[in-house]
């Protein structure tokens, strides 16, 4: 009798998780954008500044006092570090076995649309442990304030003690179902679930740091229904940005036959993509560099779970 009470207690559970995960997927589909589009208020006006300008604030900001909130970012290697981001955008990198990705691609975007309001923020932020960027306040822990130019191990990341603050800040201020159960920085939760972005996050993020419309079509789990993505990211190429949200093997995997675990844990941003025959050449930015790859639509499609771009408001307005 105990036996079959167990039997059937175990059979009600299972059905619980399949319905639970039924019920997550159904509401994450849609709440990641779906196949809805997702625009930010018309209204929005774009900032725009000059390297030029960046660097020249940072030569005129006081820093004094910054070492007593960021005991471990040495300001030497902080003043390299965000002069080398305003100078050369394209080799912001996220470190080796972090979570960072999306953080650096929104980074690289906002680097180029913007210097002077990044140099802004990560000035004030490394002063006063807490700044306003775009109407929004950020503070983050103690504990990350304790850590910040301490990580190791990240590659060039370990002596670029600003994007290690910056990074952080960011997976500490904005958070998405994937952080419900690590809502607080541990040591080491640069490379766990606590600094992870979902598709829905990376769109908030995206509106609250760009100044740009953006549209999104995607999810989490389901590829979204665009009959041709090539066409459609081509498109889109030419009114802005467009980053990609993607199963991560095609960055590793040489061999672009199979794909043994079908999620997207990646964002790249494109820069080029061209088609000749049924041959798609792609170029795209991430993780400090671009790199240029060949494939078939067949396997675009597979790999693609979102496609979100960012069209400069005032670009728009002209057209």
């Amino acid at each position: 009798m105990a036996l079959t009470t167990n039997i059937h207690i175990a059979r009600w559970l299972q059905l619980y998780k399949k319905l639970l995960l039924f019920a997550i997927s159904s509401l994450l589909y849609y709440t990641s954008v779906g196949e809805y589009l997702v625009a930010a208020p018309v209204s929005i006006t774009v900032q725009k500044s000059t390297a030029k300008q960046a660097l020249d604030y940072i030569d005129s900001f006081d820093f004094t006092g910054s070492d007593k909130v960021w005991p471990n970012v040495k300001h030497n290697l902080f003043i390299k570090n965000i002069q080398k981001n305003i100078l050369h955008p394209i080799n912001i990198y996220p470190g080796e076995g972090t979570y960072f990705c999306a953080y650096s691609a929104l980074s690289y975007l906002l680097l180029q649309e913007d210097p002077l309001g990044y140099a802004k923020f990560i000035s004030s932020l490394y002063k006063n442990g807490k700044a306003i960027f775009r109407d929004v306040m950020y503070e983050p822990s103690d504990a990350i304030k304790r850590e910040a130019g301490l990580l190791k191990y990240k590659g060039i990341m370990d002596i670029q003690p600003a994007d290690q603050m910056w990074f952080l800040t960011l997976a500490d201020h904005f958070k998405g179902y994937l952080n419900i159960f690590n809502r607080k920085y541990d040591l080491g939760d640069e490379s766990t679930f606590w600094a992870s972005v979902n598709y829905a996050k990376f769109n908030r993020m995206g509106k609250k740091l760009l100044e740009c419309k953006i549209e999104s079509k995607g999810s989490d789990f389901l590829r979204p229904r665009i009959k041709n993505l090539y066409e459609y990211i081509a498109e889109k190429l030419k009114k802005g940005k467009v980053v990609l949200y993607i199963n991560n093997r095609i960055v590793h995997k040489k061999n672009h036959v199979k794909i043994k675990l079908a999620v997207p844990t990646h964002f790249i941003v494109i820069e080029k993509i061209s088609k000749v025959n049924d041959v798609i050449t792609l170029v795209y930015w991430d993780n400090g560099g671009c790199t240029l790859i060949q494939l078939s639509p067949a396997f675009l499609k597979r790999i693609v779970y979102g496609i979100t771009s960012f069209v400069n408001q005032q670009a728009d307005e002209n057209k």
